[in-house]
């Protein structure tokens, strides 16, 4: 790392540097299975949440609406995820996961593990599991 001392001394800048390490690595995992973040995104979700509505899955994932059409669309033509009519409002479609999206899931999964292992491979067990939790820490108090 060829960064100046100073901008290392800044833990803004090593998160931010931790962070794009990772993109890369999660951005190539993916890009084997051609999917990208915001589609492992919606499928995690849909797969914690249940069936949800587009706008319901843009609010909770930060994903605009255009933007979120467009994962759908894409999901949807690979056959990971299908709209149906929403059972509590027959006016909405609700998004829900495929079969293939299950398996789809399943290999974005191991493939983001293999991503987060080879980011904290300096770290040892213990480390990784303080560092996730210091995280989630600086996380949860800057909300």
């Amino acid at each position: 790392m060829d960064a100046p001392d100073r901008l290392r001394a800044l833990p803004s800048w090593l998160l931010s540097e931790a962070a794009r390490r990772g993109h890369t690595l999660v951005t190539e995992g993916f890009a084997s299975e051609g999917l990208r973040k915001p589609h492992f995104t919606v499928l995690v979700a849909l797969s914690e949440i249940g069936p949800a509505s587009q706008a319901e899955l843009g609010r909770r994932l930060w994903i605009d609406r255009k933007n979120m059409v467009a994962v759908i669309d894409d999901l949807e033509a690979a056959g990971l995820v299908e709209r149906t009519p929403d059972e509590k409002d027959r006016r909405r479609n609700a998004v829900r996961l495929t079969r293939a999206g299950r398996a789809a899931l399943k290999r974005l999964n191991a493939r983001a593990d293999a991503a987060q292992d080879a980011l904290l491979a300096a770290l040892s067990e213990d480390e990784r599991r303080e560092l996730e939790r210091l995280l989630a820490l600086v996380i949860s108090r800057s909300d």
